[in-house]
């Protein structure tokens, strides 16, 4: 059994090159080989997002706070509050964040495949984000 200790794990600022706005990631766990599985909280400002990305196994997202906005490709763009979990399949392309005037946090599981857990691709434009 091993225990983490809250705060034993470095907080980190959300890479320009994945998101838009200010995030912070603070990492849960990382669960060791054989398994695959890892998660954080991500916490977003108003208006800040991810970029479009995918995860070849899926994502869940468990919404601990705030008030925010999650849009699969091709689908609206729909509010999300806390104790909404929300599945993106494998490959689907997707982004989420915060509204224009509330943050948002929430816990992020996702598994690895082949040692990569996500596929970033290019940012979510004001015009798709405004939606």
């Amino acid at each position: 059994m091993e225990i983490k200790k809250v705060g034993s794990q470095a907080s980190a600022i959300g890479p320009a090159e994945w998101f838009t706005g200010t995030v912070r990631i603070d990492p849960l766990f990382t669960a060791p080989d054989p398994a695959r599985v890892s998660g954080a909280s991500v916490t977003f400002e108003p208006g800040a997002r991810t970029a479009w990305h995918t995860h070849p196994l899926g994502q869940t997202l468990i919404v601990t706070a705030g008030c925010g906005w999650a849009q699969r490709e091709g689908g609206p763009v729909e509010e999300i509050h806390p104790g909404d979990v929300v599945w993106f399949a494998p490959n689907e392309r997707h982004w989420h964040g915060a509204t224009p005037t509330t943050g948002l946090m929430h816990i992020a599981i996702q598994e690895r495949q082949d040692g990569k857990a996500v596929d970033w691709k290019e940012h979510v434009s004001e015009e798709q984000y405004r939606r």
